[in-house]
């Protein structure tokens, strides 16, 4: 039985309205895995979603959760990206998780992944937007890469100035390492400096004893700092001395004066240092009034014998024991 036109065309049609409707389904069912579950939605927000597509897979600790439902640029850095989560994860996502972009192996397509947070705070809800974390792209690697290599060739560049400087003795480091004299004198300095550091050593140390004596309440030092009475005694003592030698002083002066006037003939004292005969009339004299009361005691003794003055003296000696008594 042979087909008419119409059943031709009819049936060519329904081929292809078939095809159309069974590739529409196989996208729709690609960029939605999840159309036939609950799902949530929440969203992230990135400066840079390195290639992230719309329908690319979401995953939370490895697992695959939901996908990409939506990418919306706000802003120049500001990427909204919205994702739709399985029902069943929602107690498990919390609110302080990160989300962070990454890829499905070395050259797989771009993925959404989402770490964990401390599981202290409450689960997401529908709507919510977690924190982001963009890393870094593989051209803002390279850059990064390109700007170390010039650095380096920069630095590799100074280090062979510096490296020949020092090989042909220029500058400071070149003259240690080529003058063997001068390095023996700064090894000398080095050498001084040591002894000089350990013998400071040595007497910050007994000068730090020395202090820890005077701190000592049995030693003088700590009596005079500590108790201000004996610092008012030693003060008053100092000041004594102060006065006294100001005294001494004019004493000096005045000896020192009657010393010139001597040597120099003046005065009565040198009269009598330098007359002999004057001083020898002086002895004679002094010899005669010796002798004069020499003899005065021995009439006085003789007067006290006498019959005549007996009676004096007897009543003088009772008067005089009298007075003793009282």
């Amino acid at each position: 039985m042979t087909r008419t036109t119409s059943e031709k065309i009819k049936l060519g049609i329904f081929v292809v309205t078939g095809t159309v409707l069974l590739v529409v389904a196989a996208y729709l069912i690609g960029n939605n895995q999840n159309m036939f579950n609950r799902t949530f939605t929440i969203s992230a927000v990135f400066s840079n979603v390195n290639g992230l597509q719309h329908g690319n897979n979401v995953r939370f600790s490895g697992i695959h959760v939901g996908t990409v439902t939506g990418i919306h640029m706000e802003q120049d850095t500001v990427i909204r990206v919205d994702m739709s989560i399985e029902q069943k994860m929602q107690p498990h996502i919390k609110k302080d998780a990160i989300a962070t972009i990454g890829s499905d192996g070395l050259v797989g397509n771009m993925i959404v992944n989402i770490i964990p947070g401390k599981h202290t705070s409450q689960s997401v809800k529908e709507g919510d937007e977690i924190t982001s974390y963009s890393r870094i792209g593989t051209e803002d690697m390279l850059s990064t890469l390109n700007v170390t290599n010039e650095n380096a060739a920069i630095l590799t560049a100074d280090l062979l100035k510096v490296t020949r400087s020092l090989v042909q003795g220029k500058g400071t480091f070149g003259r240690l390492l080529n003058d063997t004299v001068m390095a023996e004198n700064l090894h000398q300095t080095i050498r001084n400096l040591k002894i000089a550091s350990r013998d400071a050593q040595i007497t910050l140390r007994e000068l730090n004893e020395f202090v820890e004596d005077m701190n000592s309440e049995e030693s003088v030092a700590g009596v005079l700092l500590k108790d201000s009475v004996y610092g008012q005694k030693v003060k008053r003592i100092i000041d004594h001395l102060e006065v006294s030698g100001t005294s001494i002083t004019h004493m000096s002066d005045s000896l020192q004066y009657l010393v010139n006037r001597l040597s120099k003939g003046e005065g009565t004292i040198n009269f009598l240092a330098t007359d002999t005969l004057f001083v020898r009339s002086i002895q004679n004299t002094m010899k005669n009034v010796e002798e004069g009361t020499a003899r005065f005691n021995t009439n006085m003794e003789a007067m006290r014998e006498n019959f005549l003055f007996r009676r004096y003296f007897k009543k003088l000696e009772k008067e005089q024991k009298k007075s003793q008594k009282q």
